[in-house]
C-alpha cells in the first residue's frame, strides 16, 4: 500500500556535488558501467554491485545545432565520436587504477591478465525519440532530436492517415513532431533524395551499436518511445507503419534490457581493452532510467525531474491498462510501463532567463526569487520556449508573456516563468492523480530542480503536495546500471535498491488561492492562445 508522504520522516542533507567513491579494492563485482547520452552531454560513470558510484564522472560536453525554424539535431557521427572520446577517457582511467580494481587477481574481480579492472557489464541510456537515417553503417541524415518541431508540419498528413486516439491507444504517442511518425513523414517530403537512400532507421544507441558491433540493437524501452510501437504487444505497430512510408525491416527487431551482446570490433576491442569481454546492453529510454535510479519504481512514488526539459512519471508492472488523454506511456522493459507526462521546457527556461535577461550569480538570482511572494509581479506566461508537449501537445506553441509594465523586472520574468512551469506540472499531477490518488510521494531530481530549493518550494505549493529532494546525484546512469545488474541477477528486484533522499518540501497553505489564481489566468491565456 502507498506510504503517506505527510507522514515520512526527512532529513535537510544534502547529497555532496562529488561524492566520495569506493576505495578500488572494495568495488564488488559486477562492476557496471554506465554510459548516458544526453541532450547536451555525455557521461560515463562505473557502479558496484549495490549500485554505488565507483569512479569519476567522465564527461564531455556539446550543443545540438539549431535552425530559426525550430531544427534540433546533430551530426551522428560528431555524437558517436563524444562517445567514444568518453570512453577512452575512462579505460586510460581505469588501466591506473590500483588494488582489486586494476588486476590484483581473477577471484577477486580482477582480469585474469592482470593490469585492467574487470568490467561485466556496460549499460547505456539515451535521450528518447531521436532518430537517424542509415545507409549501410553510416549515418546519411542527421540525428533529430525529440526538441525539433519542424516535423510538426507533418501532423495535418498523419491526422489523415490515422485515428488519432487510436493510435494515441495503441502507441502510448500522440500525433507530435517529438515522434517518428512525424519526423519520418517530413523527412520524405523535405528531402525525398536523401530519404530515399535510408535503409534504415535508428536511434543514436542503436547507430552506436552498429558501429561497435556491426548490428543495432533496439530495447523495448527505446522502441516504445518512437510512436511505432505497440505499447501493449510490445512489438512493432503494423497499423501505424502501413500508414507510413516505413517498413518493418527498416526497423531494428525488438529486444530486451535482459539481452546484452558481446563481441566488439577488433578496432573497438583493442581501442577499449577493459571493456572488450564486457556484456553490452541495450539502450534504454532516459526517462525510465531516471525513475529506477531515483527510485520511483511502483505506484508509491511519482518522479519530479527537471533537467534541460521536464517530466512527472510513473513506473508500474505491465498488466492491462488504458492510457488518460494528455499523457504518453512508454516501457523500461517487457515487464514494466511508464505513464506520465513531458515538458519540452525545464531547465533550459531557467537558463534562457539567467543569461538573456543577465541576472545576478545564480545564489543572488535565489535569495532574491526567495524573496518575492507568490505571484506578486502580475504577468501571466505560457512558458513554451521549445514548443508543449503535455498535456496539450501542440507543436507550434510559443512563449508568452502578458500583464507587463513600465515597472516589470528582469526577476519578476524569470520568477513568472518557473511558476509557470510548476503550472504546467500541475496539469500532468492531476491527469496522474485521477489513476494514482493521492498517497503517492512525489519525489524530485534534475540538477535544473535540486539547485533551486525556491522552485522546489514553488512546485510543493502548487501541486499542494510534499515533494522530497532525490540525493542521488546520477539518477539516469545509476537507473541503467541498476537494470544491467538486475539482469546479470546480482540485483533480484529493483524495488528493494536503497532510495537515497533528502529534504521534503511541505506546501504552504497560504500561497494555495494566490497559486490557484494565476493557474486560472495561465489556462485562460492558453485557450485564446490556442484557440487563435
Amino acid at each position: 500500500m502507498p506510504r503517506d508522504p505527510t507522514q515520512l520522516p526527512r532529513t535537510a542533507t544534502r547529497a555532496p556535488r562529488n561524492p566520495i567513491q569506493p576505495s578500488p579494492d572494495t568495488i564488488q563485482p559486477p562492476r557496471v558501467l554506465a554510459i548516458d547520452i544526453g541532450t547536451s552531454s555525455v557521461r560515463a560513470i562505473l557502479f558496484d554491485r549495490s549500485a554505488r558510484i565507483a569512479s569519476p564522472a567522465f564527461q564531455k560536453t556539446y550543443d545540438m545545432d539549431t535552425t530559426p525554424d525550430g531544427g534540433v539535431f546533430i551530426d551522428a557521427d560528431r555524437l558517436a565520436a563524444e562517445v567514444g572520446s568518453v570512453l577512452d577517457d575512462f579505460c586510460a582511467w581505469s588501466g591506473q587504477a590500483t588494488g582489486g580494481l586494476a588486476g590484483g587477481g581473477h577471484p577477486t574481480g580482477g582480469h585474469p591478465t592482470g593490469g585492467h579492472p574487470a568490467i561485466d557489464g556496460v549499460a547505456m541510456t539515451t535521450f528518447w525519440h531521436n532518430v537517424v537515417g542509415v545507409e549501410g553503417d553510416r549515418a546519411v541524415t542527421p540525428l533529430i532530436s525529440w526538441a525539433d518541431t519542424r516535423p510538426g508540419t507533418a501532423i495535418p498528413e498523419l491526422a489523415e492517415r490515422l485515428d488519432a486516439p487510436a493510435t494515441h491507444g495503441r502507441t502510448g504517442c500522440v500525433l507530435h513532431a517529438s515522434y517518428l511518425p512525424a519526423k519520418i513523414c517530413w523527412f520524405a517530403r523535405t528531402d525525398p533524395d536523401t530519404f530515399a537512400r535510408v535503409e534504415r532507421w535508428m536511434s543514436i544507441g542503436e547507430y552506436l551499436f552498429l558501429r561497435w558491433f556491426g548490428a543495432p540493437a533496439c530495447s523495448v524501452s527505446m522502441a516504445s518511445g518512437t510512436g511505432l510501437f505497440n505499447a501493449h504487444w510490445c512489438d512493432w505497430d503494423d497499423e501505424t507503419l502501413a500508414a507510413l512510408p516505413v517498413a518493418r525491416d527498416q526497423l531494428t527487431p525488438v529486444t530486451d534490457a535482459d539481452e546484452p551482446v558481446r563481441g566488439l570490433k577488433d578496432e573497438f576491442a583493442s581501442r577499449w581493452s577493459v571493456l572488450a569481454d564486457a556484456s553490452w546492453y541495450p539502450a534504454i529510454g532516459d526517462g525510465a532510467c531516471n525513475n529506477i535510479g531515483s527510485g520511483c519504481v511502483d505506484e508509491g512514488r511519482i518522479a519530479l525531474m527537471v533537467g534541460t526539459s521536464g517530466a512527472m512519471r510513473v513506473m508500474r508492472r505491465a498488466q492491462e491498462f488504458s492510457i488518460p488523454e494528455g499523457l504518453w506511456c512508454y516501457r523500461s522493459d517487457r515487464r514494466r510501463i511508464l505513464m506520465g507526462g513531458a515538458l519540452s521546457n525545464g531547465g533550459n527556461v531557467y537558463g534562457w532567463m539567467r543569461d538573456t535577461l543577465r541576472l545576478a550569480g545564480e545564489q543572488q538570482v535565489e535569495r532574491d526569487l526567495g524573496g518575492m511572494a507568490p505571484d506578486s509581479h502580475g504577468l501571466t506566461v505560457l512558458p513554451f520556449w521549445a514548443g508543449e508537449r503535455s498535456p496539450g501537445w501542440h507543436d507550434a506553441a510559443r512563449a508568452a508573456i502578458t500583464g507587463m509594465t513600465l515597472h516589470t523586472t528582469p526577476l519578476d520574468v524569470m520568477r513568472a516563468s518557473l511558476e509557470a512551469t510548476a503550472y504546467c506540472f500541475a496539469n500532468i499531477h492531476d491527469r496522474l492523480r485521477s489513476i494514482w490518488g493521492d498517497a503517492v510521494e512525489i519525489v524530485a531530481s534534475g540538477a535544473g530542480l535540486l539547485q533551486s530549493p525556491v522552485w522546489m518550494q514553488m512546485l510543493a505549493d502548487v501541486l499542494e503536495r510534499p515533494i522530497t529532494a532525490s540525493t542521488v546525484t546520477e539518477a539516469s546512469s545509476r537507473g541503467a546500471a541498476l537494470l544491467a545488474l538486475e539482469a546479470s541477477g546480482a540485483v533480484e528486484d529493483l524495488a528493494a535498491a536503497p532510495v537515497p533522499l533528502g529534504k521534503t518540501y511541505a506546501p504552504d497553505p497560504a500561497n494555495r488561492d494566490s497559486y490557484r489564481e494565476a493557474m486560472k489566468r495561465q489556462q485562460d491565456l492558453y485557450d485564446m492562445m490556442m484557440d487563435s
